[in-house]
């Protein structure tokens, strides 16, 4: 097995503050990644229905090999008010696919307009749905190999996933990702700092609307008052995530869901990515002395790099090779994951016809 030994990340000179790095790359249109296949749409039920409460479905969008159980399968998971069609999750997922893995781009509920599919709400604690989703597309196609990639609050969903399992998940060979949350509570507070106020307004304004959207769907379940007077994500989180989610508040849902509490435990080959001038994503003291004493996890802990974005590029212009996250992850899936090598061409063109 080659060794991981990944190129230091580089920023642009132009391009070394956070706040540059992560809106423009959130804004920044993107080189096409290679063509992927049409995906097939897999609809996963989470929670079975109740007698005052529909089933949870989730939508997953499967980019599938020939023969899939001969290919590892990576299931890659968004962030926050993201879906499988986030760019970030298209540009991974199009890189993966031609290094020769089968691609799951999952939704997290009510995510990629499943609002109908689930009278629940989404947060950062799901990690059951994960392993749902594993253990169902692994009886329904015959997988015997995955590996779980997941970006901010997707990133705290997959380490939590991992933390819980341990070692009792034989198909799970690794996990990956990119500037997560796993330090929930300081991660919230910090979005209210006066410096991230832009950042919390947007993810404020479409939790709201889609909380106001669940309350006219399911109006016997959910108040839409209690989305009055919401300033913060902490307010969102205390008032609404934690009483309809079976937390008693918000510093409870962010003890209870962040993957901090279960670093240690985590024993399958894991990357963390993480940027010091991530905005709003901090990672604790305490929490990076578990992640260097823990053998199965590597940190990648760059001074630049911003949320969820690290561009680079050794030109003065970006190009499609700036994405150094991408690239990374790639390279450490490939090294943990004892996966065969790219494909030809020709199972490429026969696989996307």
């Amino acid at each position: 097995m080659a060794a991981f030994k990944p190129d230091a990340f580089q920023p642009l000179p132009w391009l070394k503050n956070g706040h540059l790095q992560t809106i423009i790359g959130n804004f920044l249109p993107r080189i096409p990644e290679p063509t992927l296949p049409p995906p097939t749409s897999e609809w996963i039920e989470v929670v079975p229905a109740t007698p005052t409460q529909i089933a949870t479905q989730i939508l997953c969008h499967c980019h599938w090999h020939r023969d899939p159980a001969d290919h590892l399968t990576i299931i890659l998971v968004h962030g926050l008010e993201g879906s499988s069609d986030s760019h970030y999750i298209e540009g991974n997922a199009g890189k993966m696919w031609v290094a020769g893995y089968n691609v799951v781009r999952m939704n997290m509920r009510n995510c990629g307009d499943t609002d109908t599919k689930t009278s629940t709400l989404y947060h950062s604690g799901l990690s059951g749905d994960v392993i749902c989703v594993l253990k169902t597309l692994a009886n329904r196609f015959h997988l015997h190999r995955f590996a779980l990639c997941g970006y901010s609050m997707g990133g705290n969903i997959v380490l939590k996933l991992a933390g819980e399992l341990a070692a009792t998940e034989p198909r799970l060979v690794a996990v990956a990702t990119v500037s997560p949350a796993l330090d929930l509570s300081a991660s919230a507070h910090a979005l209210h700092r006066p410096i991230n106020r832009l950042y919390e307004r947007r993810f404020l304004g479409n939790l709201l609307r889609r909380y106001r959207r669940k309350a006219q769907l399911f109006p016997q379940l959910y108040d839409p008052a209690r989305a009055d007077g919401i300033r913060s994500i902490v307010d969102f989180d205390e008032r609404i995530t934690a009483p309809y989610s079976g937390f008693t508040c918000a510093e409870d849902y962010y003890h209870r869901a962040a993957a901090a509490r279960v670093l240690h435990r985590i024993a399958v080959p894991t990357l963390i990515i993480h940027a010091e001038d991530d905005p709003f994503i901090v990672l604790t003291a305490a929490s990076r002395a578990t992640i260097l004493a823990n053998p199965a996890i590597t940190l990648l802990a760059s001074p630049h790099g911003g949320h969820c974005a690290f561009l680079t590029s050794s030109s003065p212009a970006l190009n499609e090779d700036c994405h150094w996250a991408e690239s990374v992850v790639l390279q450490f899936l490939a090294t943990h994951s004892a996966t065969a090598l790219p494909i030809p061409n020709s199972d490429l063109e026969l696989t996307a016809s």
